[in-house]
């Protein structure tokens, strides 16, 4: 890569729970992990079990430094950091960051509790890697390194999610996933404001209209609000993400679809999905 290229790759665009299988093997089952390359620097939102997959691939790279930044931490998004093999490698850094959202508790703690009995049987310490986590408040600007620069807003999800504008270069990607829009037909302004003038915005599209009217609260979004959002943001590449585990190929295949013909140009997440910048 270039010093200022930006690459994006999905390892995970599942939401809720992983659905490996014969009727998902085109878009794929891991859960929510995406890889961004800006330049010499490796930035990966959320640590869904596509998280497994990314270490894997990490490996060949060692030694790497590697931001992770989750949106929060329900299941689906951090399920793969207990497999995170960059992690348990001494030639690594790698940095955790997360929004305190509505606990008091540290991310590490949460982190922790995860990996530990009786839930799993190997702690947190048995990490390997440079690792440090690092917790800050919706809304802050973070700058992990100079010229690399995350903005971050609350996103409307039962117990908070964080979303993140990250800019490099001249590049701007937008992560807007675990929200769901309002339902008086405004625009939310915090995912305005992350997705405005975006080159890339990757929007939670888990449900479809229809199916939405039985899920109201559930703080997920339909690829038609995806699609309004974008348009009204001026962003340039849609992203449909956070895809519901009961949607199989065929079903994608029909969403896929129906938002090229809503939006030309709008893309459906699938795992190992490449986009460069």
């Amino acid at each position: 890569m270039a010093k200022d290229d930006v690459l994006i790759r999905i390892w995970g665009g599942r939401g809720s729970v992983a659905c490996p299988g014969p009727k998902t093997v085109r878009y794929g089952g891991n859960t929510a992990c995406v890889e961004v390359r800006c330049g010499p620097h490796l930035v990966i939102f959320d640590g869904g079990t596509g998280i497994r997959e990314l270490g894997k691939a990490l490996t060949a790279e060692a030694p790497v430094e590697a931001d992770v930044f989750l949106t929060h931490f329900h299941l689906d998004h951090i399920a793969g950091l207990p497999f995170f093999a960059t992690a348990y490698d001494a030639r690594n850094r790698v940095h955790f960051h997360a929004a305190r959202l509505d606990t008091a508790l540290t991310l590490k703690t949460i982190v922790a509790r995860m990996m530990s009995p009786p839930l799993f049987p190997v702690p947190v310490d048995e990490y390997r890697a440079d690792v440090d986590f690092v917790d800050f408040s919706v809304g802050d600007r973070l700058e992990p390194h100079p010229g690399l620069v995350l903005e971050t807003r609350a996103l409307c999800h039962p117990g908070g999610a964080c979303g993140y504008r990250l800019s490099w270069a001249g590049r701007t990607i937008a992560y807007v996933t675990d929200t769901e829009h309002p339902r008086d037909g405004s625009l939310d302004p915090n995912v305005q404001d992350l997705m405005a003038g975006a080159d890339v915005a990757i929007y939670d599209a888990t449900f479809t209209d229809a199916e939405y009217a039985c899920y109201q609260g559930w703080g997920h979004s339909t690829w038609r609000e995806g699609v309004r959002a974008a348009d009204a943001a001026g962003v340039g590449t849609l992203v449909l993400f956070h895809h519901d585990p009961a949607h199989d190929d065929d079903a994608m295949d029909r969403i896929a679809a129906d938002a090229e013909a809503a939006r030309p140009g709008t893309l459906v997440a699938q795992d190992g999905m490449t986009l460069r910048r």
